[in-house]
């Protein structure tokens, strides 16, 4: 092995396994460390600090460990400078190119550290230079947009990366500290999740939601429907199925052919879910149909008409699909990063699929909680990289009955 390098971490590496994991990625990717320098915290809320001088077999071996490491929050002790390479083709990263994370990141260029526009994972570096040559700034781009002629950071010198802070004053989300919270007080977790959505609206941010047809499913519609109206829901990510659902249920009654008051199906009830999608396309578009008084109620309806935005993205097996529906994935990608901006916490409820997407275009700095009966939606969730991703193991719709109240104190379901 004739390539190395120097690289520190500071944070709660003990109690967090952090470090562990840190000497696992090292031996997994085939190189070599020694521990130069530890540092641990004395007291619960100190941080502890490791200097550690990591070999590899090869300075490209080399650069994809640092790479690694860095989505734990390791950076290299001189991180020298960023170096540059021009793209060659449309929708191709150069050989070598930075695989980011979505932590907060730093770039030096020409000696001047600057900030990463809009920290997303798997995404390359592309520097833009201003009139005078001179670094203007840096952001992150997915491989499908990166144009021949592009500047894109590549390698992992000159990069910085800082990981968010936990809050240890013990409130909003000071529960969790474990990944999935399946065995606590319902009602402290509600409170605590109420909380931080509080804390976004007080700051001026927006709370983004992603959800499944399950919130449907659940009859927690109109629990969602009311946190509409009370401004905690300011935009929602979904696919054709929740607002299909939804919307037959207004026109309905039904959700996939399941009377929601009674529990059982109806007659003719499986036609009801295709019937609602055609009377959307026949209106246009779902802000049509509430414009035109055909749909006069339920999720889709609220958010029209609080003029609340919302991005339905579909996948192969959809019916319709409703004209609504991104049925590009690129542009559906697209479009949900379009609408991140001031989104200070997101909640996730009753959806693998776009709770793993909308995790990976996040910033590690957005407060993220995903609700679901399944424990695995967690879990894939934090495998994917979204270390901030914290759940609760519970059933979706009395969840947010009971978040309805916390938030609503007038809304009380019969």
């Amino acid at each position: 092995m004739s390539a190395n390098e120097t690289v520190e971490i500071t944070g709660h590496l003990m109690d967090h396994g952090i470090l562990s994991r840190v000497l696992d990625d090292i031996r997994e990717y085939g190189g070599d460390y020694t521990i130069d320098r530890f540092d641990v915290g004395r007291d619960t809320d100190d941080a502890s600090h490791a200097v550690i001088s990591v070999i590899a077999e090869d300075d490209e071996a080399l650069q994809r460990l640092l790479m690694r490491l860095q989505t734990r929050g390791v950076n290299q002790v001189d991180p020298g400078t960023a170096e540059v390479t021009e793209a060659e083709q449309d929708g191709v990263f150069p050989d070598r190119f930075y695989s980011t994370t979505n932590l907060e990141t730093r770039v030096r260029i020409d000696g001047t550290w600057l900030h990463v526009q809009n920290p997303e994972m798997d995404c390359g570096l592309v520097l833009e230079r201003g009139a005078d040559g001179r670094a203007a700034r840096v952001y992150t781009l997915p491989m499908s947009d990166v144009r021949a002629g592009m500047l894109v950071i590549t390698g992992a010198d000159g990069i910085h990366v800082s990981v968010p802070v936990p809050d240890a004053s013990g409130e909003a989300f000071g529960f969790m500290e474990s990944e999935v919270s399946s065995e606590k007080p319902q009602a402290v977790l509600v409170r605590q999740v109420a909380d931080g959505m509080r804390e976004a609206k007080a700051a001026g941010r927006k709370v983004l939601w992603v959800g499944g047809p399950g919130v449907v499913h659940t009859g927690a519609a109109p629990a969602m429907v009311a946190m509409v109206h009370a401004g905690f829901v300011d935009v929602l990510f979904a696919g054709n199925a929740l607002a299909t659902h939804d919307i037959e249920s207004a026109l309905y009654g039904t959700s996939l052919g399941v009377d929601l008051a009674m529990g059982r199906g109806v007659e003719h009830g499986h036609e009801h879910h295709i019937r609602a999608i055609n009377t959307i396309r026949k209106a246009g578009s779902i802000r049509a149909a509430v414009e035109s008084g055909v749909l006069t109620g339920g999720i889709m309806h609220a958010l029209v008409t609080h003029d609340k935005e919302f991005v339905l993205v579909g996948s192969v097996r959809d019916d319709g699909p409703l004209p609504d529906v991104y049925t590009d994935v690129i542009e559906g990608q697209r479009a949900m990063r379009g609408q991140l901006q001031d989104v200070g916490f997101c909640l996730m409820v009753a959806t693998m699929l776009h709770s793993v997407a909308t995790g990976n275009i996040l910033p590690a700095s957005i407060p993220l909680v995903c609700v679901d009966i399944n424990p695995a939606t967690v879990t894939k969730l934090a495998d994917r990289g979204s270390s901030q991703a914290r759940g609760i193991v519970t059933d979706v719709g009395l969840f947010l009955e009971q978040l309805a109240v916390e938030l609503v104190p007038e809304y009380r379901r019969s």
